[in-house]
């Protein structure tokens, strides 16, 4: 499990890109708070930061004329599995949305996509 540096999301192949929405709809449900080494970290910040990560997602899918449930766009659904939030405050959007999205993650990201014969243009000079 992993999310994909922000920049990379617009560039996934559709694999990569449908996985993240599922990992992410994972997190968000019952997977919120469950330790696991590469994600660990979105759990120091609210999870209206990662309803804003998802948010990326779903917009580069529905661009790509994907159709993923519209529940998701809704900051208090965390699925079908688990009580919607009943209180959740919206935070400011910052760029990155997580900080730890840095040129050394981005690198680590095109790293990672390398190991599986995935190669994108971007990023590069960082």
């Amino acid at each position: 499990m992993r999310l994909w540096h922000q920049e990379l999301i617009w560039q996934l192949p559709r694999q990569q890109l449908l996985g993240q929405h599922r990992e992410i709809a994972a997190l968000r449900g019952r997977g919120w708070g469950k330790p696991h080494a590469t994600v660990n970290y979105v759990f120091q910040y609210s999870p209206y930061k990662l309803y804003q990560f998802h948010l990326l997602v779903l917009a580069e899918m529905a661009r790509r004329h994907y159709h993923p449930d519209v529940k998701w766009f809704d900051p208090y659904y965390r699925g079908q599995y688990c009580a919607r939030y009943e209180n959740l405050a919206a935070i400011p959007w910052t760029d990155p949305i997580y900080p730890e999205h840095d040129a050394a993650y981005l690198k680590a990201c095109l790293a990672n996509l390398h190991q599986k014969g995935i190669d994108l243009n971007i990023g590069r000079d960082k």
